[in-house]
């Protein structure tokens, strides 16, 4: 192998991404409560692909805790208890974005048992904390030879948003043109924080509906994010893979769907049908992504193969149409090439 080439894949980082990552209810009782059960086993034969990234990020659609009490009114409480952090561990997931509808399910209690034992653990967090300093402070990790941050920020449930004296998420407000007052000039802080000690500024976003294209206040907050300092949105919360977008030479992926889960499939959005994303970064920038399409089933996650797989490129094709963006194949894998 000549210098260049050498230098080329020396430079080369592989971030791997995926959707909602939920641990409770029935994964819970039936996988984390049997001690007889693998950590590995709701990875399925994920797991290899997880492990060649060189940073592996998922949004924890759940609290980690024994505490608390369901809060009310909400319909849907998921928590898992102490094993998911093993879980977690069994990919190697480096990070978990908690700022979501679903991590203060059992309320400030709950979250803080969780924030401690992912303190304790391998694993680090963003977008919830203690304090709403802590929530909305950038977090940053390694990812092969460079340095990455996450900012974490959710539209949802607005009556959990972290105070100076309270736990709870970096909840944002915005409309159709983008982040408003006083949640800009937060946000814009905790970028510009970023920028000065990371190489790459990932912003983590639940937001937006759970079903259907994202709306035009979705897409004006993606933008803002981006023209605020972000060189990838990396967004969740809708349960299907949507489309990705190419702003200013940077990617938008709007929503990666659903990951791990327990939830009842709607025969035509298919949210058992996701994608464990790769984005390659050369030269600190995404110049390509790798979707990988993958099935839930049987409270596991496994590479989707036969009709689930042309399905998954047939919706994946639509998607990225919507917004102009090409994608080729190459074997299983789906691929968006970004242009400088």
């Amino acid at each position: 192998m000549d210098g260049a080439a050498s230098n080329y894949f020396a430079e080369m980082t592989r971030i791997g991404l995926a959707g909602d990552v939920m641990l409770g209810r029935l994964v819970d009782g039936h996988v984390l409560a049997n001690s007889a059960a693998s950590p590995g086993y709701v990875w399925g034969n994920t797991l290899p692909v997880w492990r060649q990234m060189d940073l592996r990020m998922v949004n924890l659609e759940c609290v980690i805790a024994t505490a608390g009490e369901p809060w009310v009114p909400k319909t849907f409480h998921f928590r898992a208890g102490p094993r998911a952090i093993d879980v977690l561990e069994a990919a190697g997931i480096h990070l978990v974005s908690l700022a979501n509808n679903h991590v203060l399910d059992f309320g400030g209690e709950a979250l803080r048992e969780c924030l401690a034992r992912l303190r304790q653990s391998s694993i680090r967090y963003a977008g919830a904390g203690e304090t709403s300093e802590e929530a909305a402070a950038p977090t940053v990790v390694a990812a092969g030879s460079i340095t990455v941050a996450v900012v974490a920020l959710t539209d949802g449930e607005p009556e959990w948003e972290a105070m100076r004296d309270r736990p709870g998420t970096n909840y944002v407000c915005c409309d159709r043109r983008g982040l408003v007052e006083p949640y800009r000039t937060r946000v814009a802080r905790a970028l510009a924080q970023a920028r000065a000690i990371a190489q790459l500024v990932i912003v983590s976003a639940h937001v937006g509906s759970n079903w259907g294209p994202p709306a035009p206040q979705t897409q004006a907050l993606a933008h803002d994010l981006i023209d605020l300092g972000a060189d990838l949105y990396w967004g969740h919360s809708n349960h299907t893979v949507q489309g990705i977008e190419r702003y200013r030479g940077k990617p938008i992926l709007y929503a990666c769907g659903d990951f791990v889960d327990d939830y009842a499939v709607d025969a035509t959005q298919r949210n058992d049908l996701s994608c464990l994303f790769e984005v390659m970064i050369e030269d600190v920038r995404a110049t390509r992504i790798h979707l990988q399409p993958v099935r839930i089933a049987d409270l596991q996650v496994n590479l989707a193969t036969g009709e689930d797989l042309r399905w998954m490129h047939r919706w994946l094709r639509d998607r990225m149409a919507e917004f102009g963006t090409t994608l080729t194949l190459d074997g299983d894998v789906a691929v968006i090439e970004i242009p400088g």
